[in-house]
């Protein structure tokens, strides 16, 4: 069990994408959400009416707790994940908290539909390389961490995206694609609203090594070479 029971918004930031990170549960009412419908970075939106339903899914994980000001719905909700065995700490001051702290926001208006299971569905190529190895993983991180990424013959993307009601990325002539000299995962952070500086440097890396200008950051050169030559 946490120490605390409360994360301060410095100490829940430095946690926010770091693969033994805590699992995220936003529970704030719809009229908050339609006021800013934003997220934490990584977190899903849950009514906490049916916690009894949804609880069960973060057994053997630990969990922060977004509402709106920290208060009654993220510290009933906390206490109720405990009593279930499960590692909850509410985030201190909410989502208002995280906001004043200037913290990033993922923008939802551009998310994908979810399937009837709650994920987002992904389609791209087959024999994924850079650009389709770095957007899974800044989308399992920070957008949706249930999301599932499926790789079909190039010339099948798009017609097996839209049969499966699911979302192509990078192919020619989608929304999540290449724009100009930039590559997708700089569309994603761009359209996500994820412009920190750390995935911006990090963007530019996996810019240099998907666009053959290896030399846009020292490491771009490393990064396409520890490719396999099979893709």
């Amino acid at each position: 069990m946490a120490a605390s029971t409360l994360i301060t918004t410095q100490q829940f930031s430095n946690l926010i994408g770091l693969p033994n990170g805590p699992a995220i549960v936003d529970v704030r009412i719809d009229d908050d959400y339609r006021a800013d419908p934003r997220l934490v970075p990584g977190s899903l939106r849950w009514d906490y009416r049916a916690i009894a339903s949804w609880a069960p899914s973060y057994r053997d994980k630990s969990v922060v707790v977004v509402c709106q000001r920290g208060q009654k719905l993220s510290e009933g909700t906390a206490a109720w994940l405990r009593h279930d065995g499960i590692e909850a700490q509410t985030l201190e001051g909410g989502f208002e908290a995280w906001k004043e702290a200037n913290e990033p926001l993922v923008r939802t208006d551009k998310l994908p539909p979810r399937d009837d299971k709650g994920r987002t569905v992904w389609f791209t190529r087959s024999r994924p390389k850079v650009d389709r190895i770095a957007c899974p993983w800044l989308i399992r991180r920070f957008i949706d961490p249930n999301a599932v990424f499926l790789f079909v013959l190039p010339p099948e993307v798009t017609a097996v995206a839209e049969r499966f009601n699911a979302t192509p990325f990078d192919i020619d002539d989608v929304f999540w694609s290449h724009r100009g000299e930039t590559c997708t995962f700089d569309t994603m952070i761009e359209e996500f609203g994820l412009k920190t500086a750390p995935l911006l440097q990090l963007a530019k890396i996996v810019r240099g090594a998907d666009t053959a200008r290896p030399d846009l950051t020292p490491q771009s050169a490393g990064l396409l070479a520890g490719r396999s030559p099979a893709t």
